[in-house]
């Protein structure tokens, strides 16, 4: 590719970005969004938190599905969620979470 070409498309994906962002601030006042989709929007961030964390716990390297006490991310994940259950702090729980995973994994317990 030629160094013109590589700007032409550096710039065209730029614009598509700034585009697609900059919808909801020029249009976004003048569309309702239904309040059905208004209150499924609210698990959005749930929903994506969830996608990202759940086959980091379950899943082994090689990609296979891994349900176990010897598998200490996912120990490490249950009780952050007890622990979570009990406290409601999301700071805490991340920082326990993480504490009690360090310890597992340094104690070789399982």
């Amino acid at each position: 590719m030629a160094d013109w070409e590589i700007w032409l498309t550096i710039l065209a994906l730029g614009l598509a970005t700034a585009a697609t962002r900059a919808s909801f601030w020029l249009i976004g006042h003048h569309i309702a969004i239904p309040k059905r989709v208004n209150e499924m929007l609210r698990y959005a961030p749930a929903c994506a938190l969830a996608a990202i964390v759940a086959p980091d716990l379950l899943l082994a390297p090689g990609g296979q599905i891994h349900i176990g006490l010897d598998n200490l991310r996912l120990v490490a994940g249950a009780v952050s969620i007890a622990f979570y259950v009990v406290r409601r702090n999301m700071l805490e729980t991340i920082i326990f979470g993480m504490a009690f995973f360090t310890a597992l994994r340094l104690l070789h317990i399982f």
